[in-house]
């Protein structure tokens, strides 16, 4: 008996799992008499398999037709065909097949009509994510970039767009809003209508100065004048670095991020040699980077943009300052993230941390113990007691701790901005401040050096409180060479971000591609 009753439970069981869920369904055609269309039924069991998100949009319609309007239909198909002006592929998204159905829409059986409903849903849906917030996913893409992720409710968008036959609007609201975007579309569209010309490869021994002679200066003027920084036809085809070719020179160094000397060196050379596709791909990429960025960065922040070294401070839409920083090398990246300012810490320690433990400090300070002592090093031992040099042993360098005393000479500098992440990164002041006229400066081992930092501390304190914090007070806390820290109550965003082309008072930017991530970005978007 108690078999047959085990077997009868296990049967009901399997029976419940197979029972389908009941949906509510109109299966009535809707006629709208004043437009002359019919709206039709969208039969639950045609989304079986489909996102739960695709059914919600149908079900809030009550199971009908939501592209039944002609216009709306035409405003998506349209936004499909363009959204290559935001680095997407109009071929990720159908195009072909739902344009050959529009076309013979007319011809179609009410099944059909609906199946291709369904298929604008979906592809309505794919491509507004994919504008808001980027095809690919950065969590997945790498480790140390933390930026929130970006979520967006459609479906209230959706039905908007329908009834009032704004689909292109709602488009419009989805994308990145950012100067910064905005200019990199324009680029886009400036390169592409260059011609598509094949050059020769440059290459060249030594370094081309002004007054030079040589047969790779007609090469040389033919790519500056395709980059429109050249505009002296008659010269294109001498040999001689002339003045006029200098000026040229120069003007494409500006754009590129390098040192405005005229003289064609390495970085010149390299810069000269990308072609036209490279920098579509470059362009892309960086529209891709844009849309997982936050949609509004806020009233007030400090954005960083690591590959062309500056720091901008912005407050209600306006740049207030602009420094110059270093930041870290390909081997250890200064990460992507967003945060928000938390104190300012004044006459800062620098406590050494485990990567520099390792691959820095061990290495010299085995070879000579003058190390710590030169650098002005505290060595602490678990308990907290200071331990001498010579009684440091390398082999348990890790279980030390490391501490450099306040003052001018410091790591950190003067002045510390502190911002809650989990890679222990900061801006700071440094003792390195000739870094600061590099070109090159992809130099730290992570953290962001700003140069004059004290200037950005005091416009960032005196805009929360003016009477107390002038540059005396300031002055007055460094005077004392004791640690303070002062928190900030205001919100002040922090971006640490990664562009490498923008446009800029009508001119195409470009900058070295320090962590080399723009290539194989764009590969990934293409697949």
């Amino acid at each position: 008996m108690k078999k047959i009753t085990l077997l009868l439970f296990i049967l009901s069981l399997f029976s419940c799992k197979k029972e389908p869920k009941v949906i509510a369904f109109d299966n009535k055609i809707i006629k709208d008499t004043v437009l002359n269309i019919i709206i039709r039924p969208v039969h639950p069991n045609l989304l079986e398999g489909k996102s739960d998100s695709l059914m919600a949009y149908y079900q809030k319609l009550n199971f009908h037709e939501i592209w039944y309007l002609e216009e709306n239909r035409k405003d998506l198909i349209n936004e499909i065909k363009s959204c290559f002006e935001d680095g997407l592929n109009p071929n990720d998204y159908e195009i072909k097949i739902i344009e050959d159905l529009e076309n013979k829409r007319s011809e179609l059986n009410d099944e059909d009509i609906v199946k291709y409903d369904i298929l604008l849903t979906e592809t309505f849906e794919k491509l507004a994510n994919h504008l808001h917030k980027g095809k690919l996913n950065p969590k997945k893409l790498y480790t140390d970039w933390d930026l929130a992720a970006k979520e967006i409710a459609l479906s209230p968008l959706l039905e908007k767009g329908i009834k009032e036959k704004k689909i292109a609007s709602t488009f419009k609201d989805l994308k990145p809003n950012h100067i910064v975007y905005q200019s990199l579309k324009k680029s886009l569209i400036e390169i592409d209508e260059l011609p598509n010309i094949t050059f020769e490869k440059i290459t060249v021994k030594n370094k081309i100065v002004l007054n030079d002679t040589l047969p790779e200066m007609v090469k040389i003027k033919k790519r500056l004048a395709y980059w429109k920084d050249f505009k002296n036809k008659d010269s294109l085809i001498t040999w001689a670095y002339d003045s006029l070719t200098f000026k040229a020179v120069k003007r494409f160094q500006a754009r590129h991020g390098l040192s405005q000397d005229g003289v064609i060196g390495i970085g010149t050379i390299k810069a000269l040699n990308s072609t036209k596709s490279e920098r579509i791909e470059q362009i892309i990429a960086n529209l891709e980077r844009w849309k997982w960025y936050p949609s509004d960065l806020g009233e007030q922040y400090l954005i960083a943009n690591i590959p062309d070294y500056m720091l901008h401070y912005v407050r209600g839409k306006d740049t207030i300052a602009k420094h110059r920083i270093v930041v870290g090398t390909p081997k250890r990246k200064t990460p992507i993230l967003t945060s928000k300012l938390s104190n300012f810490v004044f006459n800062p320690t620098w406590t050494i941390p485990p990567t520099i433990i390792k691959e820095d400090l061990k290495p010299a300070a085995t070879k000579n113990r003058d190390y710590f002592p030169s650098r002005q090093l505290t060595i602490y031992n678990s308990s907290g007691k200071i331990v001498n040099p010579n009684d440091w042993n390398p082999a348990k360098a890790n279980n030390y701790r490391y501490v450099q005393k306040p003052g001018n000479n410091n790591s950190l500098g003067l002045v510390k901005l502190n911002f809650a992440n989990r890679h222990s990164v900061y801006l700071h002041d440094t003792n390195h401040r000739d870094y600061f006229v590099k070109t090159y400066r992809s130099l730290s081992s992570g953290c962001v050096r700003v140069e004059n930092p004290l200037v950005l501390t005091q416009q960032i304190l005196s805009k929360i409180n003016p009477e107390k914090w002038s540059g005396k007070e300031i002055d007055s806390i460094l005077k004392l060479e004791k640690t303070k820290t002062v928190s900030v109550k205001d919100t002040v965003n922090i971006y640490l971000f990664y562009w490498t082309s923008w446009l800029e008072n009508g001119k195409l930017q470009f900058r070295e591609d320090i962590y080399e991530l723009d290539k194989e970005l764009y590969l990934k978007l293409r697949n």
